[in-house]
């Protein structure tokens, strides 16, 4: 019994001494007592929801199904609850049992009857068959949750990138112990390797830092250990624009004209590397698909054939040559420079030519929001007066 429901019961034995008090002194006593005990009441916090283990006994767990219950020994016999309220007095339970494929979730307004729909919930389950392979060990659990659930919310080659760091340099250095027994230590030192790859490191503990959260959710860990780990963010190196002479230069590196010609289509449409091979030319418009949009959309760009392209298109040829080749050959004429320079130098030159910005961000593949996109549907005339501007 709580305090709450004690001073309830007080309170209801100060009533009925009152009506049975036989002299005025007594019967203010009596009052006060009640007026003391009412204020306590209204001052008391509400229950709170609480997480905590439950274990079950050995005649609870024999009433469960024989599959299940060789695996639930083995793990402690024991589950999560949850005790919630509803309002002051009102509570109910939940009891949840998230590891070893099984997902299984009971409740009832007392702990009793939640327990007892748990155990029947075991025997629906038939006999114990897993509903959902979820693994519980570090690689398997990644590779479940990358194909799952991290596959479908990004680009193609952000998925790529993630499965290439962590079979590189997590898989590789990581034995396939259970997530529950993980430690930061384990998780510091993983890290500590890469130190010298700043870049691949952050990518790592992005990484690992969703796939715990993940297990957390699915209940097969309590707690992150990355939450122990300091972390200092990785200052982020920002492109710089060719001047107008580097342009010049990069344009007549080779004598190969189309060759000087593709280099054209990537600086004076803004294309980033994964986009440029996707490119194809439509009338005035150069149309690539926008690589960064999320969840498998698959969307495409526009973007006027400037007065700095059109000299350029005769001399192109498709298919374009791979992303593999033009970064070599651009690496060999700038090496100052990375390709995605070129990006920023036509963003810039938008800028300086005073290209509008809605049409700049459209030629981009930026977005200002939901909002923005879903009422906002720029036409074609506008978007060629704009890039007609693009001239310097």
């Amino acid at each position: 019994m709580n305090t709450t429901e004690k001073n309830l019961m007080l309170l209801s034995a100060k009533i009925a001494l009152l009506s049975m008090a036989t002299t005025d002194e007594e019967r203010n006593q009596i009052k006060n007592e009640i007026a003391s005990l009412s204020k306590t009441l209204s001052h008391e916090p509400e229950p709170r929801e609480w997480y905590r283990h439950l274990k079950f006994n050995e005649k609870e767990v024999f009433k469960m199904p024989t599959r299940f219950r060789k695996i639930f020994r083995v793990n402690g016999c024991t589950a999560h609850v949850r005790k919630r309220t509803n309002g002051r007095y009102n509570c109910s339970y939940e009891i949840r049992y998230r590891r070893d494929g099984y997902n299984i979730s009971a409740s009832g307004p007392t702990l009793e009857i939640a327990k007892a729909n748990f155990i029947e919930k075991t025997k629906n389950r038939g006999c114990g068959e897993v509903a959902t392979a979820v693994p519980s060990t570090v690689i398997k659990f990644t590779e479940y949750w990358l194909e799952n659930f991290h596959k479908p919310k990004v680009a193609a080659n952000t998925y790529a990138y993630s499965t290439r760091v962590f079979k590189q340099h997590i898989k590789s250095f990581m034995s396939d112990i259970e997530l529950r027994k993980v430690t930061p230590l384990q998780i510091k030192g993983l890290l500590d390797r890469m130190n010298d790859i700043p870049r691949t490191r952050e990518g790592a503990y992005g990484i690992l830092n969703q796939v715990f959260k993940s297990a957390i959710s699915h209940g097969i860990i309590q707690y992150n250990p990355l939450s122990q780990l300091y972390y200092a963010t990785r200052e982020r190196e920002h492109g710089s624009a060719l001047t107008v002479p580097e342009e010049q230069q990069l344009l007549t590196a080779y004598a190969d004209p189309h060759l000087c010609a593709v280099f054209a289509l990537i600086l004076y449409t803004g294309l980033r590397p994964c986009e440029y091979q996707t490119a194809v030319i439509d009338g005035d418009f150069v149309v690539a698909q926008n690589c960064k949009r999320k969840g498998g959309k698959m969307e495409y760009k526009k973007i006027p054939i400037t007065p700095m392209l059109r000299p350029y298109l005769p001399d192109l040829e498709f298919p374009l040559p791979t992303n593999r080749v033009i970064t070599l050959r651009y690496k060999k004429a700038m090496p100052n420079h990375r390709l995605y320079d070129l990006r920023v130098t036509f963003n810039t030159r938008c800028i300086e030519c005073g290209v509008a910005d809605d049409a700049r961000k459209e030629f981009m593949g930026h977005t200002d929001g939901k909002i923005a996109r879903a009422y906002t549907d720029l036409s074609d005339e506008y978007l060629l007066r704009e890039g007609a501007k693009f001239k310097y």
